[in-house]
């Protein structure tokens, strides 16, 4: 009999695949798949994301951060809620997801850009191999990138997500402004002026 948490991962891991193989983050599916992270990385930057614009959504506006505790490949917690009282931008990524791999540039330029002001948390939805995904970032030369994970998928079940990458904005209180599902280049001049209105 499945326990609660392996139907929800179960369901989750469904919910998440179903999408990718309707052109999301495929990379298993034969000649038709989205190319692998470590090839498209010949494209330049803007191209790969601008393959790849996603969507704004400000329907789950003004919802408070979620009471969920996650973990890095050393053991140590960080509990979400902790965070309020400067903004954060919680990008939830998978090392297998080319958009969110392509994007992982413009996340450390911006944490790197915005360190006093915003806090870039990347969060891995890697159900294996999470031990690997701290060398993953530092191969790709993300030094502001903390390697934060999720293997339970708890914060992708909270936040029904069904497209990696996913990206939401919290203002100082903790409060949800927007997400922005799919790739996005956030050292971009859009990106500043969406941050902004986290406030």
């Amino acid at each position: 009999m499945l326990s609660s948490r392996s139907l929800k991962r179960a369901v989750l891991g469904l919910a998440v695949l179903a999408p990718a193989l309707l052109g999301g983050c495929d990379r298993q599916s034969g000649e038709q798949a989205q190319p692998a992270a470590a090839a498209s990385r010949a494209a330049p930057a803007a191209e790969r994301l601008a393959r790849h614009n996603g969507s704004l959504d400000t329907s789950h506006k003004g919802e408070a951060l979620p009471a969920l505790t996650l973990t890095d490949h050393a053991g140590r917690k960080l509990a979400l809620a902790s965070l309020a009282g400067k903004p954060l931008l919680v990008n939830l990524w998978a090392t297998w997801c080319a958009p969110c791999v392509a994007e992982l540039p413009t996340l450390d330029a911006l944490a790197t850009r915005r360190a006093g002001s915003l806090r870039v948390l990347t969060v891995s939805q890697d159900m294996s191999g999470t031990e690997k995904v701290a060398d993953f970032l530092k191969a790709r030369g993300a030094t502001h990138l903390e390697p934060w994970l999720d293997p339970n998928n708890d914060l992708a079940f909270h936040y029904q997500v069904t497209t990696l990458p996913t990206t939401i904005l919290y203002d100082t209180q903790g409060r949800e402004v927007w997400r922005y599902v799919g790739g996005h280049d956030w050292s971009g001049p859009d990106a500043a002026g969406l941050i902004a209105q986290a406030r």
